[in-house]
């Protein structure tokens, strides 16, 4: 329960409204991703004047060498970065001369020694509760960091048998001789704590809530895989058994192999899915609402024999999501939730999002083929929907447009009037009226910008997860038209 004095966040899907699809790494800024610093500040500054009340993100977590915040090193920790330099040194725990622009892992072990020779007692006190709280993930998260490193980034089934297994009397040995290392772990997860939840508390001053993003599956090669072997399909060795993807659709002939491992769901159920209530909680502490990703895994998801090169070759299996959701409505009440229901989607899938009333999504760039029952259509929208142009995996809707065939083009254009707009202002201007509860257009539309400035390609690896935005890239009346639209079309709540 918040305090009195607390700001209250907008509560996305309570009331009609918008927001912004941006993840944090794509803010402007000196360094090689954007952060928790200035710019982020000043991003939020931009929605509000805007009249949007949501800024939707990509997950937070630590990601590996390809960037992709869906293959996690960690499903709790946060990706350090995003932690704001220039924030240490306002601090006091980094003098300005020590920073160089690069990699920031060494200024942030540089404001570490720092922390532990000059902090304050409240500081401190800080950091000890912080550590404490999150003991239960923390601890696990920075031995497998330091060990990934002590091992050249090598992944946790390649390290030595003792330590792959966790052998108590292996680990006790890292811890004594990495202490420091592992202290500088545990105070770069509490940096960026730290400053993510002055980010939120800013955001939600504003009357803006954060939307984030959990994927249903996790990396292999990850802290959680790691340490809890139990909740995942592995041979003795720890390598998948099966992997998780899914068939040939709309992005790939060939279907996607994501390669995660699938979670022994029976061991889940068994153990009342405290893995799984830990999870959405540590979640909660991050967004205002969230988005699962690939929903309908919950239901059944794809299992790939892992020797397979591609998704080709798998099998549907039922999971026990009905469960799962019943033991979380128990001890989380509201589940500010929304199920990511696009590709392949049967009524069993429907009526698991509807039984547990979870919102769902609809993506305008789908709607114009098919007829007037295709579902992502304007007119087949329902209330207890997010509806986007697009998302992190289409796309920029300018993009789209121009690679349309012909036919589908006439057709998109007919059904929105035939407006004498640009694209991507006609599709965004489809989303805000439609009736569904939240809008959400990417940065990319509302700077009307064209595929060079897409986010990912699903099935590559190569060259995603890279774009950023400039302020110079914002056109002069862009946030008088946009919340003048947010008004228009009663998406700009009392």
């Amino acid at each position: 329960m918040k305090e009195q004095h607390e700001p209250e966040a907008h509560s996305p899907l309570k009331e009609r409204s918008a927001g912004v699809l941006l993840h944090p790494t794509s803010l402007p800024g000196p360094w090689e991703t954007g952060d928790l610093g200035a710019e982020a500040y000043r991003f939020v500054d931009f929605l509000a004047a805007s009249g949007q009340r949501v800024w939707q993100i990509l997950p937070l977590g630590p990601t590996h060498g390809d960037r992709s915040p869906y293959q996690s090193l960690s499903v709790h920790a946060g990706n350090p970065d995003l932690i704001s330099i220039e924030n240490l040194v306002e601090l006091g725990w980094l003098e300005a001369g020590q920073v160089v622009r690069g990699p920031k892992g060494p200024l942030i072990a540089a404001a570490y020694e720092t922390f532990l020779a000059r902090a304050d007692g409240p500081a401190r006190a800080e950091f000890d509760h912080f550590v404490e709280s999150n003991h239960a993930w923390l601890e696990d998260y920075a031995l497998f960091q330091v060990l990934k490193a002590t091992h050249q980034d090598r992944g946790w089934t390649d390290w030595p048998p003792e330590l792959r297994d966790r052998k108590p009397e292996a680990l006790e040995a890292v811890r004594l001789r990495e202490a420091q290392r592992l202290g500088q772990m545990r105070f770069e997860q509490f940096v960026f704590a730290r400053q993510w939840k002055a980010l939120r508390a800013y955001a939600n001053a504003k009357r803006i809530g954060i939307f984030g993003d959990m994927p249903i599956f996790v990396a292999h090669d990850s802290a959680d895989v790691w340490a809890q072997r139990e909740c995942f399909l592995l041979d003795s060795s720890g390598h998948p058994i099966v992997v998780a993807g899914v068939p040939p659709d709309y992005f790939s002939a060939t279907g996607q192999r994501w390669g995660n491992p699938h979670y022994d769901w029976d061991y889940m159920e068994s153990n009342s899915f405290s893995w799984w209530q830990a999870r959405v909680e540590s979640a909660l502490k991050l967004y205002d609402l969230v988005r699962i990703d690939h929903f309908r895994g919950f239901q059944a998801y794809w299992e790939v024999p892992a020797y397979e090169e591609t998704a080709i070759s798998g099998r549907w299996v039922e999971a026990p999501g009905d469960e799962l959701f019943r033991h979380l409505h128990e001890h989380i009440d509201p589940l500010p939730i929304v199920a990511e229901d696009l590709g392949i989607i049967t009524p069993e899938v429907e009526a698991l999002r509807c039984k547990w009333a979870l919102p769902g999504m609809k993506v305008l760039q789908f709607a114009f083929d098919g007829g007037a029952g295709n579902p992502y259509l304007p007119h087949n929208h329902e209330l207890n929907y997010v509806v986007y142009t697009g998302t992190h995996d289409n796309d920029t809707t300018l993009g789209w447009f121009n690679t349309l065939p012909e036919a589908t083009a006439e057709t998109m254009m007919s059904y929105l009037g035939h407006p004498s707009e640009p694209m991507p202002w006609p599709l965004m201007r489809a989303a805000y009226a439609s009736v569904a509860k939240l809008a959400i257009v990417p940065m990319q539309d509302a700077l009307a910008l064209g595929t060079e400035h897409r986010m990912n390609i699903p099935g590559t690896v190569e060259g995603n997860w890279r774009w950023r935005f400039t302020w110079e890239s914002v056109p002069e009346g862009l946030t008088a038209k946009l919340r003048d639209m947010m008004a228009l079309y009663g998406r700009i709540p009392n």
